[in-house]
């Protein structure tokens, strides 16, 4: 969908998630909101990004994720064209440098 085409966003949902206060919380709260195919899908384009981010080719994340190659495509698009959420997360989990130590 076009962002500029895009409903405005109910902000309830995310200040919801950022009321969460651990790993547990947040896992109950996505099982209650989320299916199962959901959830995976979501768990498995996250992990698909920090291979991405560590450098591996898509034959190597297909390998140890079962994504296809679109969705490994559509998150590599993501890394590279999207809002930075993925970087502003792998930062935070110091997955990747803060950009003033790069």
């Amino acid at each position: 969908m076009n962002k500029r085409n895009r409903k405005p966003r109910n902000e309830d949902m995310y200040k919801a998630i950022l009321a969460l206060r651990d790993v547990d919380e947040c896992i109950k709260f996505f099982d209650d909101l989320c299916t199962v195919s959901e959830l995976q899908a979501m768990e498995q384009r996250f992990q698909v990004a920090v291979l991405l981010e560590q450098g591996l080719i898509y034959n190597e994340i297909l390998e140890q994720t079962g994504a296809s190659s679109a969705t490994i495509s559509r998150v590599n698009r993501s890394l590279q064209y999207g809002n930075d959420g993925y970087s502003v997360v792998f930062e935070r989990l110091g997955l990747i440098p803060k950009k003033d130590e790069q």
